[in-house]
């Protein structure tokens, strides 16, 4: 599953799913370019460390995508980009009576505008190359819903449907585009939530896993970020060079209910 010599921009990378990503992407032989909001030395180093670990060539660059021409910015300061990771994700949880609007904005501008922007910015560099691969990360929540996530879901079915504009788009050239829909994954963000959700419902935190995050995923076990880097890099090779359009679940079971 080469993609050695390619570019990948992975945005929203420097923790979770998307460092996952980036780091699967390297070590495939993809160089890549890392993202989020902060500009931090942190940052920095995970891109250090990415090229010292894969001999490729890492770079961090931040961009505040809720605004769209940091968003597309961001592609051209990236110089080329043969593969787009659209990753970059927030949340909030409310009613929708109560859901604050510009919360609502907020989530909407990151988690979908931002695919539209950079899609938009990358695709005539792929069709320049010849070559591309746009993996948009959706999530479970893309194919079904949760109460008190209005913004998110909506965010996220709007990036499967996107993603298939995109692949029908471009059906007739050597670009593809695919979106990944994880269930539950175990990321740092995660992992801090469980302690307080045990408080919070006197429960132990093996019981919060099983019957709280993961009541909704038949296999009771949280998917990993590498896993979701290896779907992305199987979706980069020529492998799926005639898989365009569609959504790849890696979900534990959660949509088969």
């Amino acid at each position: 599953m080469s993609v050695t010599g390619k570019t990948a921009l992975i945005t929203g990378s420097n923790s979770g799913i998307g460092l996952g990503i980036a780091q699967e992407l390297a070590r495939a032989g993809a160089n890549v370019v890392l993202n989020s909001y902060t500009d931090n030395q942190e940052d920095h180093a995970l891109a250090e460390e990415i090229s010292r670990e894969t001999n490729t060539t890492a770079r961090y660059i931040q961009a505040d995508l809720s605004k769209g021409d940091a968003a597309r910015a961001l592609v051209e300061k990236a110089g080329q980009v043969d593969i787009l990771i659209n990753n970059a994700g927030i949340q909030h949880v409310a009613p929708i009576d109560e859901f604050p609007a510009e919360k609502w904005d907020m989530i909407i501008a990151i988690m979908l505008s931002s695919v539209f922007h950079t899609t938009a910015a990358a695709l005539p560099m792929m069709r320049k190359a010849g070559w591309g691969r746009v993996v948009n990360i959706a999530s479970a929540h893309g194919l079904t819903a949760s109460p008190y996530k209005s913004a998110y879901v909506s965010a996220k079915h709007g990036v499967v449907g996107m993603t298939k504009v995109v692949a029908l788009e471009t059906a007739r050239e050597p670009i593809t585009a695919n979106a990944i829909c994880p269930g539950y994954v175990r990321t740092p963000l995660v992992e801090a939530q469980i302690p307080d959700t045990a408080k919070k419902y006197n429960m132990t935190e093996e019981e919060v896993i099983e019957k709280v995050l993961l009541e909704r995923q038949p296999s009771k076990e949280f998917a990993t970020t590498e896993q979701l880097g290896g779907v992305a890099a199987f979706l980069c090779s020529d492998a799926a060079a005639q898989i365009t359009g569609t959504t790849i679940s890696v979900d534990g079971g959660w949509t088969a209910l």
